[in-house]
């Protein structure tokens, strides 16, 4: 027989989960309060990063229901969500979501909903990708510096090849500079590679 456990969540200590058990409850689920799990943390955790999750993936079992009342209480991010969907439908665990109109999310149809989710995730990391590509593009055609400063002057970096070259480490130069080790090794390894060059 199968059982149904109810995941609640929200991001922040002043929310509540009363209204998801509410319309889970109004859409016809019925989960012993031993089976509701709720706990706060953000969405932008991995799912099987929560210990609220974590217990109740130990807890589900073949032929149970999982009930959420949106997606984004499994995560934020839609690749996540996928991975969660499909380690518990070969758990033989069924994940209705009720904004998805109650939608079993292992089932071809679910299945389906989850591919058009995925690939609009998809489409919109892509748009957000060629935006910000386009954005950098005109900045440097303005003569706009990107990225961040670099944390040596010219004359610095200039002092530094010469104290290497005299045989100063790497460590010593960080420290008198106030700078990373990686920034003094990034300046020693361009020297090399400049050597190599010429």
């Amino acid at each position: 027989m199968s059982r149904t456990f109810a995941y609640l969540r929200v991001s922040t200590v002043d929310q509540t989960t009363d209204n998801q058990l509410h319309e889970i409850e109004a859409a016809g689920f019925a989960a012993q309060p031993r089976r509701i799990v709720a706990e706060t943390i953000s969405g932008s955790v991995a799912a099987k990063e929560r210990k609220g999750f974590a217990r109740l993936l130990d807890r589900l079992e073949d032929g149970d229901v999982l009930v959420v009342t949106k997606l984004d209480r499994l995560g934020r991010n839609a690749m996540d969500v996928a991975s969660t969907v499909a380690d518990l439908d070969r758990m033989g665990v069924r994940v209705h979501c009720l904004a998805l109109g109650g939608v079993d999310l292992t089932s071809s149809t679910g299945k389906l909903t989850m591919g058009v989710i995925n690939a609009v995730a998809e489409f919109e990391r892509d748009l957000l990708i060629e935006r910000t590509q386009a954005g950098l593009r005109r900045a440097r055609a303005e003569g706009k510096a990107i990225g961040r400063p670099a944390s040596l002057t010219t004359d610095e970096r200039a002092e530094v090849e010469r104290r290497l070259e005299s045989g100063e480490t790497v460590s010593a130069l960080s420290k008198a500079f106030s700078t990373s080790r990686q920034t003094i090794m990034r300046v020693r390894d361009d020297r090399r590679a400049q050597a190599e060059l010429a």
